[in-house]
């Protein structure tokens, strides 16, 4: 059946591209579904592509379809580019981004393995295309909530596969992973919590943020676990300003009090269950006593290997992957780090792990001031979703592999950055 992923494939692809080369159609309208709007063949194509980031169509045995399919992405976003009524918007986040992107192509040159090095590069490449398809092709309020609620849709049908996975037996391979799957909840939890706020439909978003929020404690995924506090402390901080100190400790709180009190995430984090969140004030717990599943171990002898002697540059874009995947064995039969900023260190040094923070920190502030100054509603609500889960997505890449899952996970966060600002330009060119 895993081969039916070719099929799958084959078609969302045709459409995508049948889209991007129509006149448009009509459809039902996002914020008023009895009202119906024309929406171009560029629309139509960023709704599609937005909106089933989580559809992997992996195939496990002789073709890496997801490589396959991250690479048809890229090709489809240049030529949505290049047929979109408006230019894209070069922010300063996206200009950095740039500068990023050549600093790991200049990695190429120093890189063991050319082919790994150019692989890790369309994985960086991708958010930004869709940034930039993003913010020439969304101007209009509509194709911003058209887009994001579909997107919801898909996650929350995708909830259902990953509480019951027997079910994926049905598709096996159509989905991300659960870990990729996971962070992409980070965002659609957002999402859904800025809903709540700017629309009239409170209960109905506020079980969407539950829906979204649950997954990662259920399975205890203590990474996105993690991302969801940063987000939702990022949330408060963009809403609340300094006003937001007491929701950001609540959320502190709540994250000592499910590290320490609650069993299954205890149990996962530390090897000695007995500690207590005092042990851990009265300084008694040491690091030997958390539990990461020997990453620390992995990580350790990859810095030493990759980054110790190099750590302005680093050893060469793709170095740590292509290291993994000839020496199997020595890490426990993991291919990948994971940790991204372990591997942006050791591929790319001090330089490429600060280029690609100040993006996310740009992002995040230009997110922040977009909120604070800007009066219209669905632009506000496109910049708080944005920067919230920007940072938060962007924390897990201290133990996930995030980038090599970005179709379903940084998708998201500069996906609605991108729409931010199509829209926003769009508003300054109607003054």
């Amino acid at each position: 059946m895993a081969y039916l992923n070719i099929i799958y494939f084959l078609i969302i692809t045709i459409v995508g591209f049948k889209f991007l080369r129509s006149d448009g159609k009509v459809i039902k309208g996002g914020f008023n579904p009895e009202v119906t709007y024309h929406y171009s063949g560029v629309e139509l194509f960023w709704c599609l592509t937005f909106a089933t980031g989580l559809l992997a169509f992996s195939l496990e045995v002789g073709l890496n379809l997801m490589a396959i399919r991250l690479l048809v992405l890229e090709i489809l976003c240049v030529m949505g580019l290049t047929m979109a009524k408006y230019k894209p918007v070069w922010s300063l986040p996206l200009k950095i981004y740039a500068a990023y992107l050549l600093w790991i192509f200049i990695g190429l040159f120093y890189s063991p393995s050319l082919f790994i090095g150019i692989r890790v590069i369309l994985k960086y490449l991708y958010p930004i295309l869709l940034c930039l398809f993003a913010s020439a092709a969304v101007r209009d309020s509509e194709v911003f909530m058209k887009s994001s609620l579909l997107a919801r849709v898909v996650a929350a049908i995708s909830v259902i596969f990953f509480l019951l996975p027997f079910l994926n037996r049905l598709i096996p391979g159509v989905l991300w992973y659960d870990t990729a799957t996971c962070i992409n909840y980070i965002s659609m939890m957002i999402f859904s919590g800025g809903m709540f706020f700017f629309s009239n439909q409170k209960k109905k978003n506020f079980l969407y943020t539950l829906l979204f929020l649950a997954p990662c404690f259920i399975k205890v995924f203590r990474t996105s676990i993690m991302g969801s506090g940063v987000a939702i402390a990022a949330f408060c901080l963009i809403k609340y300003k300094i006003k937001a100190v007491p929701y950001i400790a609540a959320v502190l709180l709540v994250g000592a009090v499910s590290v320490f009190y609650v069993e299954p995430i205890k149990e996962k984090m530390f090897y000695d269950t007995n500690v207590t969140l005092q042990d851990y004030l009265d300084g008694k717990i040491d690091e030997d006593n958390f539990n990461t599943n020997n990453r620390t171990f992995m990580w350790e002898k990859l810095e030493k290997r990759f980054f110790v002697e190099s750590q302005v540059v680093g050893s060469g874009t793709g170095a740590v992957q292509s290291y993994m995947y000839a020496h199997p064995l020595e890490f426990g039969d993991y291919k990948v780090p994971h940790s991204d900023f372990v591997q942006q260190k050791c591929d790319n040094g001090l330089i490429g792990l600060i280029l690609y923070g100040a993006i996310i920190v740009t992002a995040f502030l230009d997110c922040a001031v977009t909120y604070w100054r800007n009066r219209n509603g669905v632009i506000r609500l496109c910049a708080i979703v944005a920067g919230a889960s920007m940072l938060g997505v962007y924390a897990t890449f201290y133990s996930d592999n995030v980038v090599n899952y970005s179709m379903a996970t940084l998708s998201m966060p500069f996906g609605f950055y991108g729409m931010m600002l199509g829209m926003r330009k769009q508003q300054r060119l109607s003054y």
